[in-house]
């Protein structure tokens, strides 16, 4: 080995975790997909350090997270934080974006939490299988039905995540069960009716943008479920088509 020769840099490893460790090329690819998004530039400008995001953040006060660490992390390319905060912290942000009406630099660290987690997704870091797989039956249902809740889904054994105050959710359910159709309290077959239609196109817009395919990745089966309930979505989309042409090729649509 001449003298002026490189030495491989060995990846990282935190002493007190089993995870195998991270090679620098894995960090720096994961970085390099956070400033390339079209949004990186717009939800960064620099950093006082002054805390007013932090203080402000109601997730805060439940977790272990900052949104003021988020800032600093990308500001100051600290590629093994930003790996580390991936595993967990990004996870906590509520995007309220409380940080964003706050901060003297105009940052939105809860746009950059969204960057993040994008990333995440694409990179298939074993946090995100692990944060996500709660949202099952919320990723179904909005994907099957075009509706995000039914009453009978929140409970705090899906959602043990919510914080302290989770046991709060009694309190409202009864409320929630009157203002939303009966149908929907025992059952995510029935909801909201969404036009077929509607359900169509929005499953073209998110097997266009990739989110099916990010499905995927996080939920082999869900994705596998979600893809045999929109092609029959489709099926029935076509033949509703050929029934209602008329003469001239047109459809009352």
């Amino acid at each position: 080995m001449t003298a002026h020769a490189k030495l491989p840099t060995p990846p990282i490893a935190d002493p007190v975790s089993d995870r195998a460790p991270v090679p620098q090329e894995a960090l720096e690819a994961i970085f390099d997909d956070i400033r390339k998004h079209p949004l990186y530039d717009h939800e960064i400008h620099g950093c006082l350090n002054c805390g007013i995001c932090t203080a402000t953040c109601p997730s805060a006060q439940y977790y272990d997270y900052s949104p003021r660490e988020i800032v600093q992390l990308l500001w100051t390319e600290n590629l093994e934080g930003i790996y580390d905060a991936m595993q967990e912290k990004i996870w906590a942000c509520a995007q309220c974006y409380t940080c964003a009406a706050r901060c003297p630099f105009e940052n939105s660290p809860g746009g950059l939490v969204m960057i993040l987690r994008e990333v995440a997704i694409k990179h298939e870091l074993p946090s995100v299988k692990e944060v996500l797989r709660p949202f099952s039956r919320v990723l179904l249902k909005v994907v099957t039905t075009g509706n995000q809740l039914a009453p009978n889904m929140i409970t705090r054994d899906a959602f043990p995540d919510w914080g302290p105050n989770v046991t709060k959710v009694d309190a409202p359910l009864m409320v929630l069960r009157k203002a939303i159709p009966m149908p929907t309290m025992h059952t995510l077959d029935t909801a909201w009716e969404v036009n077929l239609r509607t359900s169509v196109e929005l499953y073209t817009i998110w097997e266009a943008t990739g989110v099916l395919k990010q499905l995927a990745t996080v939920d082999a089966n869900l994705f596998d479920v979600v893809s045999d309930v929109m092609d029959e979505k489709r099926d029935e989309w076509e033949e509703w088509l050929e029934d209602n042409q008329d003469e001239d090729g047109d459809t009352d649509d």
